[in-house]
């Protein structure tokens, strides 16, 4: 995957999770705000992710 796709995914994965978060508290649905959190985490770490492919890249071209 490249960079800017895991950038993608971890933004898109981090706003389905506010949203899964959002309608476990609003329903009181503790596994569904739990869900929500967790999906967060995961667009969280896809977002690091690209991040740490720019980064290399940008190293790679500086050689």
């Amino acid at each position: 995957m490249s960079s800017t796709k895991d950038k993608v995914t971890g933004n898109a994965n981090e706003a389905i999770g506010k949203v899964k978060e959002g309608i476990g508290k609003a329903t009181d649905n503790p596994r569904l705000e739990g869900e929500g959190l967790a999906q967060q985490i995961k667009g969280k770490g896809q977002q690091l992710k690209g991040d740490v492919k720019d980064a290399i890249k940008r190293r790679v071209d500086k050689t």
